[in-house]
């Protein structure tokens, strides 16, 4: 037999096939040293504490004051559909592979490590820019909780470096000397937490949840009371053109409150430390869904019917709709339970993130500094530092604007993602037991299994990308390129770092391939 190839006689074609045998998956995910501890209840809500996060607190109100008015319901209901679709094959790629990872996993042994690189790489984006998101929700209500009792930061310090000039649609910026401290601040407070350890920070994320869960609850039970039904005439406002009201506003509306959903995925993240985690993962994943969105449209309608639609543009709305109750004590209780609350959707957030670098950096395509466990409390604790200082950063300058949209096109894309894995692996791994399915079925055309919720996942995912790319080129013609251009930025950044480092460094690799399974080299290091 002759010589394997030199590596840099590697063809393209071979680069770009190459995939971890499920085997290895297995074997590496066992190789972890990570602790078994978290129960279906703790992954429950750990999901819902990610996802009740800046969504609920400030899209809603912004996307009903720009785009649809009362019918904000009906977006709700739009991207929660998007949404269902895909936490199903959530569901059923985390019984069938029940390690940590996530999507980045799944299509490394499914597809290609080129494209497991670009799913892990867009899921960093996702979750990294969602953080910035939360934190910057965290931000404004614990300046308005300051406000309260009269304390009040210097406008520098409680906005960021970029700011939309207010009346452009978000399609004109301005920078300053302006610096977030609260949103770095609250960051960091949460990545020295996770550095601690996931079952230790569980307890704490549990108590948190449960608080701000029973305060939204709270709101809603008061303000059913002071519903005005006025408020909800007319249902979908004329449209204005440009996505604004109209039948268009409301697909604009759910591409925002697509965002509002992130999350649920970051209970997948979650597998190599569950404790029965083909059982419990997919449950917790599609219990989270089911539980947001009921939670999600029960705030919109009390919302909506508290204050008239066009007074929500505003960073704190429940806020605002306990002003106009006249309920300065459920304003103290919304507005601390928000500020206090938003940590857990940071935790969460982080989490998923510190766990997926952690996995790609034991597969080699990331340095190994991410995937090096503490020895004292069994996590990726440099990793998860650098991570957590890299997000602070772009909390102070980043707005929430130009973070909810970039984070809705990188979701679009890597929920799209897990659908068509789905699809991938019902074809290519028939026989795998499949302890959780999604349901409704599917038709075979010319052998090839196409799957109704799989599809349909994939092109609501479609659906919600639409109006967020229309906008984007659209403030790219007037002038505005800078959401184009920080996309360019990350997509070129990650192509830089795959094709110079990654597919060299790859546990994969020609040369290292057999080593590294038969002695397990993948594995994560153990430092300090």
């Amino acid at each position: 037999m002759s010589p394997a190839p030199a590596p840099h006689t590697t063809p393209a074609r071979a680069k770009d096939s190459r995939r971890k045998p499920l085997a290895q998956l297995h074997a590496e995910a066992q190789a972890l040293d990570l602790k078994r501890t978290l129960t279906l209840r703790q992954l429950l809500l750990l999901g819902i504490g990610t996802v009740v996060g800046a969504g609920i607190y400030v899209m809603t109100g912004t996307a009903a004051a720009n785009f649809a008015g009362p019918s904000v319901l009906l977006a709700f209901l739009v991207a929660a559909l998007a949404c269902v679709f895909t936490a199903l094959c959530y569901g059923e790629l985390a019984a069938l592979f029940p390690v940590a990872g996530s999507t980045y996993s799944y299509a490394y042994v499914t597809m290609s490590e080129r494209t497991a690189w670009w799913v892990g790489w867009l899921s960093l984006l996702e979750f990294a820019i969602s953080c910035t998101a939360v934190a910057a929700g965290l931000s404004g209500y614990a300046n308005a909780l300051l406000g309260t009792f009269h304390l009040k930061l210097p406008g520098f310090l409680t906005h960021p470096t970029l700011m939309t000039v207010p009346g452009s649609g978000g399609q004109a910026m301005t920078a300053g000397w302006r610096f977030d401290l609260l949103g770095l601040g609250s960051i960091m407070v949460v990545t020295l937490v996770l550095m601690k350890g996931i079952h230790e920070s569980s307890r704490l994320n549990d108590v948190i949840v449960l608080l701000k869960v029973g305060a939204i609850l709270l709101f809603v039970g008061v303000g059913a009371f002071w519903v005005d039904m006025s408020n909800f005439h007319p249902f979908i406002p004329a449209s204005k053109g440009d996505f604004q009201f109209g039948w268009g506003g409301v697909f604009r509306a759910a591409s925002v409150l697509f965002f509002a959903y992130t999350g649920f995925e970051a209970v997948s993240t979650a597998a190599a430390e569950a404790r029965n985690p083909t059982r419990d993962v997919p449950w917790a994943i599609v219990g989270t869904l089911f539980v947001c969105m009921l939670i999600f449209m029960a705030v919109a309608a009390v919302l909506i019917g508290v204050v008239p639609y066009q007074a929500l543009n505003v960073p704190d709305p429940l806020a605002v709709a306990t002003h106009a109750m006249n309920k300065p004590w459920l304003g103290l209780l919304v507005s601390g339970a928000a500020t206090i609350g938003l940590f857990t959707g940071l935790f969460g957030l982080l989490y998923a993130q510190s766990r997926i670098l952690m996995v790609m950096a034991q597969d080699g395509l990331l340095p190994p500094v991410f995937a090096r466990l503490n020895k004292r409390f069994h996590t990726p604790l440099l990793g998860t530092l650098i991570i957590g200082v890299g997000v602070a950063l772009l909390t102070a300058v980043l707005p929430i604007d130009v973070i909810g949209d970039l984070v809705s096109i990188g979701i679009a894309l890597g929920y799209a993602q897990v659908c068509l894995n789905v699809i991938w692996c019902r074809n290519t791994m028939p026989e795998r037991e499949r302890p959780f399915k999604v349901p409704l079925g599917g038709v075979t055309i010319k052998g090839i299994w196409l799957g109704t919720v799989p599809v349909l996942g994939i092109l609501f995912c479609l659906l919600m990308m639409v109006p967020l790319l229309a906008n984007m080129l659209e403030a790219l013609g007037k002038g505005n390129a800078i959401p184009f251009a920080l996309t360019a930025l990350y997509v070129g950044s990650g192509w830089a770092l795959y094709h110079f480092y990654g597919r060299h460094h790859s546990t994969m690799h020609p040369d290292r391939r057999n080593v590294n399974f038969q002695e397990g080299e993948g594995a994560p290091s153990h430092g300090d």
